[in-house]
């Protein structure tokens, strides 16, 4: 049993933020070594050095060159580096910003690989994390590249949960990059991980408008009526229990949002900002749509408080343990779905695959 502990591969961040704090917080207690096998791509010399720091002194690591090597009980740690290494907490640096990318990159193949099971980032500076290798404005759009697939960023904690529509972009921005089939996929591929990854039967999403007062029926904006309300209708017609557009200015009432299983926001701060008002901070974002499971802390590098040893690990314990259990849900999934899928091979019945993945009526 103990050899069947899942993985959890473990990138660092920006060194200079509060990323490898909260890993170190979250991994002190040994008896979390109990349910998983961390594997942190960075290095000993790094993890030691601010350990000190944080006065967990009583913490070890066990060194190893490649995930394989982990073993179960240990703190493992992937050496990608040998050198010293300079820490200026608060400060971006280049060098902090390299050891972030290499980090993320041996995870990324390390997953890819199946040498790890799912991957836990902590945050990154995403301005100066740009360059040749690394052209986009996060990890979402960085793992949609990387992993071939369409991700869709989701925030949640406990029963409430937002996907954002768009990323990182400028407002400006926003209108132009949505249109009815764009959202439509985005509705069936929340629907799908609301079923196969948090085991929801038959998921309600509620979806918002983009304009003030949802558009006030044109006078604020057209959006909802050309692209918004049609792509939730043919989503509900195809048996996507999709509702909207709500107004998000009067839809975060505890009364309204906590009757549905889901949000999808249409740009960044719309979801972002209830999100952390009502979670106080502590969620977790999960990077859905894709076949690997990668998971992260709601909040980013927080120089403001870095190296003061005030960082709280609770978001990133929360990300490990939702990695893990989106890992085991989806896995349930995949040998019920093969099973049913067999069953309905020999029965002689003929349907369309896709209707289950997205809990879909046949």
């Amino acid at each position: 049993m103990k050899n069947n502990r899942i993985k959890v591969g473990i990138s660092v961040g920006d060194p200079n933020g509060i990323g490898v704090e909260v890993i170190l917080k979250a991994l002190q207690n040994k008896e979390i070594l109990d349910f998983f096998t961390p594997v942190i791509f960075g290095s000993t010399k790094l993890m030691s050095y601010q350990k000190n720091i944080f006065g967990l002194n009583s913490m070890h690591f066990q060194g190893i060159f490649k995930p394989e090597e982990a073993i179960h009980g240990k703190i493992n740690v992937v050496n990608l580096w040998k050198e010293n290494v300079t820490i200026e907490f608060g400060q971006p640096t280049a060098e902090g910003a390299q050891m972030a990318q290499s980090s993320l990159n041996a995870a990324l193949e390390s997953l890819q690989k199946g040498s790890i099971d799912v991957l836990v980032t902590a945050p990154v500076n995403k301005e100066v994390m740009q360059t040749e290798e690394y052209k986009f404005p996060g990890h979402t759009e960085f793992l949609s590249d990387a992993l071939g697939g369409k991700a869709l960023m989701l925030l949640e904690n406990e029963n409430l949960r937002i996907a954002l529509a768009t990323h990182d972009l400028p407002l400006s921005e926003v209108a132009p990059k949505l249109n009815k089939e764009v959202l439509k996929k985005q509705i069936k591929s929340l629907n799908t991980t609301l079923v196969q990854d948090f085991c929801i039967e038959r998921p309600k999403i509620a979806v918002l408008g983009l304009n003030p007062h949802a558009g006030d029926n044109g006078l604020l904006g057209k959006e909802e009526i050309t692209i918004i309300q049609p792509a939730i209708k043919e989503s509900f017609d195809r048996g996507i229990l999709a509702f909207g557009p709500y107004s998000a200015d009067s839809f975060f009432s505890e009364v309204q949002y906590t009757a549905f299983d889901a949000i999808l926001a249409m740009y960044h701060d719309q979801g972002i900002i209830p999100f952390n008002t009502i979670t106080a901070e502590y969620g977790v974002k999960f990077t859905s749509g894709l076949s690997f499971i990668r998971t992260a802390p709601s909040h980013g590098t927080e120089y403001s408080i870095a190296g003061q040893n005030v960082a709280q690990p609770k978001s990133f314990e929360q990300a490990i343990f939702e990695a893990i259990s989106i890992y085991k849900n989806r896995k349930e999934y995949i040998k019920l779905k093969a099973n049913a899928l067999q069953k309905t091979k020999i029965e002689g019945i003929d349907i369309d695959e896709d209707l289950p993945l997205d809990g879909e009526e046949i």
